[in-house]
C-alpha cells in the first residue's frame, strides 16, 4: 500500500489496477465511438455520391470506408483486451459482455458510464446498418440501370430481313450513328 500524493488515503496496488483498467476501458470505448461516427459520415458521404451519380468518386469513398473500418477493428481488439483485464478484476469471466460489466460494476458512476456508451454504441450500430442496408440498394438500383442500359445497346438477335439478313434496328437513341 501507498499514499498518493496530495491524499491522506491509502491506495492498494490492485486497486490501482483495478481503476487504470476501467479507465482505460471507458478511453477505448469512446475511441470506438468516435470511430462509429466517423463511419457514419463516410457512409453519408457514400449515399450522397451515390444519389447524385457522382459514381467515379465511389472508389475513394469504398476506400475511406475500409480505412476506418481497419481502424475500428483495431480499436474493437484492443477494447476487447481490456475488458477482458477489467472482467478478470471484477471476478467476471473475461469473455464478460459490455452489459454484464456494467452490471457488475463495484462502483456506481461505472454502472452508469458503462451502460451509456453500451447504450450509444447501440444507437450507432442501428443507424450504420441502416445506411449500408441503404447504400447497398442504391448500388443495386444503379447496376440494374447500368444492366438495362447496356441491353439497348446491344441488336437484336434473331431478327431478318426478307433478304435473310439481319435487319437494322433502331439501335441505341443516346449514341449517333455516325461517331
Amino acid at each position: 500500500m501507498y499514499c498518493m500524493p496530495g491524499t491522506t488515503a491509502l491506495v492498494t496496488f490492485e486497486g490501482a489496477v483495478r481503476n487504470m483498467a476501467i479507465h482505460e476501458l471507458s478511453a477505448l470505448l469512446w475511441r470506438e465511438r468516435e470511430l462509429l461516427d466517423v463511419l457514419t459520415f463516410k457512409l453519408e458521404e457514400e449515399q450522397l455520391l451515390l444519389t447524385s451519380g457522382k459514381s467515379r468518386w465511389l472508389p475513394h469513398g469504398t476506400r475511406e470506408v475500409e480505412q476506418v473500418l481497419g481502424h475500428l477493428a483495431q480499436a474493437s481488439l484492443a477494447r476487447t483486451i481490456e475488458a477482458a483485464v477489467v472482467a478478470e478484476v471484477w471476478g467476471l469471466p473475461t469473455d464478460a459482455s459490455l452489459a454484464e460489466l456494467a452490471t457488475a460494476a463495484p462502483e456506481g458512476a461505472w454502472a452508469e458510464i458503462l451502460t451509456a456508451h453500451l447504450a450509444a454504441l447501440t444507437r450507432q450500430t442501428a443507424l450504420i446498418k441502416e445506411l449500408r442496408d441503404s447504400n447497398e440498394q442504391y448500388l443495386r438500383t444503379a447496376v440494374r440501370s447500368t444492366q438495362e442500359s447496356l441491353a439497348d445497346l446491344r441488336p437484336a438477335a434473331g431478327t431478318y430481313d426478307a433478304h435473310g439478313k439481319t435487319g437494322d434496328t433502331a439501335g441505341s437513341r443516346i449514341f449517333d450513328k455516325q461517331f
